[in-house]
């Protein structure tokens, strides 16, 4: 069987497992010894690879699957019936997962244009060329950074409903270079003097745009990050 196919498969059944009865059944299996770590491992990253069909996937088909193919039984499905439905199956989910994105895309778009035209009438607010929005909570008095330097700052990184999907805080201050970060980041960065701790609102187009990024930045949202540059270290 072809390995990256085969796993395939397995995660997409295995995420029935959840929506078709709901139980805990895997629960209780043991994670002590090294192969069950990397077993669980496994089913982490097929899982999360096949999370969008989780509510058309059955359990009990997919087990009845996976055992079959382990005791090298033959199929209990003429197999010229197995591949048209697995075909189907796939273009129906992608189908659906299209038709959500488009509606978040439409629901962020609406919502991001709206939010920043309150926003920028703010007397605190100040709104570049671009469209980028910033408050100054800090000035500082060093210098500024250029796209070739590299650059050492704290920062939390949110959705305007205050989701937060990365932060540096708690941690190592972050290290990169100012022309290696999404468009609206590079350029507030630019107006800022080393010590100084911005609040900048990014629309879409200057962030991840209508691709958006993972999991939690969906398409066409807006961006609100808090930033601190601490220093410039390298200066191109």
């Amino acid at each position: 069987m072809n390995l990256r196919l085969g796993t395939a498969l397995l995660g997409m059944v295995v995420a029935a497992g959840a929506c078709s009865d709901g139980s805990s059944s895997f629960a209780s299996a043991s994670l002590e010894s090294d192969d069950q770590k990397a077993s669980y491992g496994i089913g982490l990253n097929v899982g999360a690879q096949i999370a969008d069909s989780r509510d058309r996937l059955d359990r009990q088909a997919f087990m009845r699957g996976v055992e079959d193919a382990l005791q090298g039984d033959e199929p209990a499905i003429p197999r010229e019936e197995i591949q048209p439905a697995l075909q189907a199956f796939a273009a129906e989910i992608q189908a659906a997962a299209a038709e959500a994105r488009e509606l978040a895309s439409a629901e962020n778009s609406e919502a991001g244009t709206a939010f920043l035209a309150e926003n920028a009438q703010r007397e605190e607010v100040t709104v570049t060329d671009t469209g980028l929005q910033y408050e100054v909570l800090r000035e500082g008095e060093g210098p500024s950074p250029t796209p070739g330097d590299q650059v050492e700052v704290h920062y939390r990184g949110s959705l305007i409903d205050g989701t937060e999907f990365d932060a540096s805080y708690g941690g190592d201050p972050a290290v990169f270079g100012v022309g290696a970060v999404i468009p609206g980041f590079a350029e507030a960065l630019q107006l800022m003097s080393v010590g100084s701790h911005y609040r900048v609102w990014i629309p879409s187009e200057l962030g991840y745009g209508p691709q958006g990024s993972g999991p939690v930045i969906g398409p066409n949202a807006v961006l609100v990050f808090e930033i601190e540059l601490l220093d410039i270290l390298d200066q191109g």
